[in-house]
């Protein structure tokens, strides 16, 4: 005879969401590495550019911008 654990269906739904978030986490956090080494690679082919309001801006709106694929699409 196993032991089972049955789980209530609040928890889990409750359980679906924390690794839904999880993964979700774990996707923005590869996404802010990639586009840091971007950043970093394009700093060291443009050794001479300051770092002016207008590349300030650019860099920022790099990092706001989505993925190709977004996660409304994917459910």
């Amino acid at each position: 005879m196993t032991n089972r654990v049955a789980y209530a269906p609040q928890d889990v739904q409750k359980m679906c969401k924390q690794a839904e978030r999880d993964h979700e986490a774990k996707k923005l956090t590869l996404l802010m590495d990639r586009v840091k080494r971007q950043i970093a690679e394009r700093a060291g082919e443009n050794p001479g550019m300051g770092r002016g309001p207008a590349s300030a801006m650019s860099a920022d709106s790099e990092v706001l911008r989505l993925p190709s694929r977004s996660v409304p699409l994917e459910r």
